[in-house]
């Protein structure tokens, strides 16, 4: 298993205000937007960050999202480390596969794979 990339979550109450700001003060584009999250990037693709009202389908927004080659030894990975397992393993309709684990100090992860 490998990561691909890794990007912060920001969470924010109003999605379009802070798409605005991000793009007014930085440049970033938005690559994906699904109204409760959206995902701004640099022309290079290099540097991503998301902004996020509320997950649609978890009970709590994570800090960072990593995408992974691998999200079941992952997974597997987390539990053997003992990690509290947030949102369990599973298939999103937006076409990841993904799960949440805190970390030893609380910060929720969200490990994810997209589908093919």
């Amino acid at each position: 298993m490998s990561v691909k990339r890794v990007m912060p979550v920001v969470t924010v109450d109003d999605l379009d205000a802070a798409v605005e700001g991000y793009r007014a003060v930085l440049g970033l584009d938005v690559v994906m937007n699904h109204g409760w999250i959206a995902t701004l990037s640099g022309q290079d693709h290099r540097h991503q960050l998301s902004l996020m009202t509320r997950d649609a389908t978890a009970p709590v927004n994570p800090a960072v999202s990593v995408e992974v080659d691998d999200v079941d030894a992952a997974y597997d990975a987390a539990v053997q480390a003992g990690l509290k397992i947030i949102h369990p393993l599973g298939d999103e309709d937006w076409g990841v596969r993904r799960f949440f684990f805190a970390d030893g100090t609380g910060n929720v992860i969200n490990v994810l794979s997209h589908r093919s």
